[in-house]
């Protein structure tokens, strides 16, 4: 099947990890990508290198946490590009916070940014997307948020599954005007988040839980990406409400 080339994709968080990853598969396949990120020297670097790689990408500062800037952001892509094609919601925080010190605070921040980040993003380009009757919405959850528990993040965890439900809400409510949406849950992802020893299994625990991922290894942002961007393709086009596991075969190795 012939892909659509050029498509307008917007990628949240996307300054490293998973979503620098993203934005470049995206920008390998010939879509303008739409970089956007709270780091800004990394939102940057990561245009820097898709111009580059030969890719097409702009920056935008952008705080999924405010509705203003979510509108603001959303009226600026369509108004210069006349569409928004795909959204991959990636942007999201896990703070290792044991329960006596989860404070409302704490826990509204990780909601505000994992989920209702998402929700701002999608209620503001849906109706571009349902006009034009055509869309694509890639929401990262987490294996945290589908099967397993995570002692000191219930917040995280909680959002997490909070993504499920709401990919499964908006694909039905938008499978009529053209608009797919899906969701990813990944394992343990060689980032700087997985990596952090104050906030996640640091170094040392992340190469443990290597051991027992029955594929031998950590997954890489790319071994994410790709997922993403088949999730975004026409080869998807028969797919919406579901939330795809990508993990090495922890889950069922495990369970």
């Amino acid at each position: 099947m012939t892909e659509q080339k050029n498509r307008i994709v917007i990628v949240t968080g996307a300054g490293i990890g998973i979503g620098n990853a993203a934005a470049r598969a995206f920008a390998a396949l010939g879509d303008h990508v739409v970089v956007t990120d709270i780091l800004e020297s990394q939102g940057q670097d990561t245009v820097e290198a898709i111009t580059a790689a030969g890719g097409s990408a702009e920056f935008h500062l952008y705080d999924v946490r405010s509705t203003e800037a979510t509108d603001r952001l959303v009226a600026d892509v369509e108004a210069r590009h006349g569409r928004i094609d795909v959204i991959v919601a990636n942007a999201g925080i896990a703070h290792r916070t044991p329960l006596a010190a989860l404070t409302d605070e704490k826990w509204d921040l990780t909601f505000d940014i994992d989920l209702k980040g998402i929700f701002r993003l999608v209620r503001a380009a849906a109706p571009g997307m349902r006009a034009r009757r055509s869309g694509s919405i890639i929401a990262l959850s987490s294996i945290m948020g589908v099967a397993y528990g995570w002692d000191e993040h219930v917040h995280y965890s909680a959002a997490k599954s909070g993504v499920v439900g709401l990919v499964r809400g908006l694909a039905v409510e938008m499978a009529r005007d053209g608009v797919r949406v899906n969701g990813i849950a990944p394992g343990y992802i060689r980032t700087a988040q997985l990596l952090s020893e104050e906030n996640s299994l640091g170094p040392a625990g992340a190469e443990k839980a290597a051991e027992f991922i029955p594929m031998g290894r950590l997954g890489t942002p790319e071994d994410i990406a790709d997922v993403v961007a088949f999730l975004a393709s026409d080869n998807a086009r028969y797919m919406t409400g579901q939330v795809l596991v990508v993990d090495g075969g922890l889950l069922v190795g495990r369970y």
